[in-house]
């Protein structure tokens, strides 16, 4: 389990673009780790867009961002490409990485309860440590947020 003030483990995920992608392929950057519950919803479709349109203002902050859940490659590849996403999404079909951060729950869809992603954002800094956590995100300003927390952390 992560923890705030500590190193995360590292992890090895398939990812868009034909990749594996791990932690510390970006040793040296700061990374924003985005849960997200499923490809082409509406809520993971604006959190997406708005990733995406602020990705230079991270890029200038030396971070990058990557999306992940449980949704299948081929999924992502679709989703990325209608979505013009300018970051890789993660698949975590075995849900190792949401066990490690803890972001799969028990949630009411429709009145049934399912097993499923938290919406959650995780801020890793340039080596490896966990620095800030938000656990059942609002997408509404939720990246202006974590922009700032950023820029912060960069002081």
């Amino acid at each position: 389990m992560v923890e705030i003030g500590k190193k995360v483990k590292n992890f090895k995920l398939p990812a868009t673009g034909d990749k594996t992608i791990s932690l510390n392929d970006f040793n040296g950057k700061n990374v924003v780790l985005y849960f997200y519950p499923k490809d082409s919803t509406p809520g993971c479709t604006t959190e997406g867009q708005d990733f995406r349109d602020a990705k230079g203002k991270f890029t200038r902050q030396n971070t990058i961002i990557l999306g992940v859940s449980r949704d299948s490659i081929k999924s992502h590849e679709n989703f990325k490409a209608r979505q013009k996403f300018n970051f890789d999404l993660l698949s975590d079909t075995d849900e190792e990485l949401c066990n490690q951060f803890d972001v799969i729950k028990m949630k009411n869809m429709y009145g049934k309860k399912v097993r499923g992603i938290e919406r959650s954002t995780f801020l890793i800094d340039d080596k490896g440590v966990l620095r800030q956590e938000w656990r059942k995100v609002k997408v509404k300003e939720h990246v202006n947020e974590v922009l700032d927390a950023v820029k912060a952390l960069n002081k």
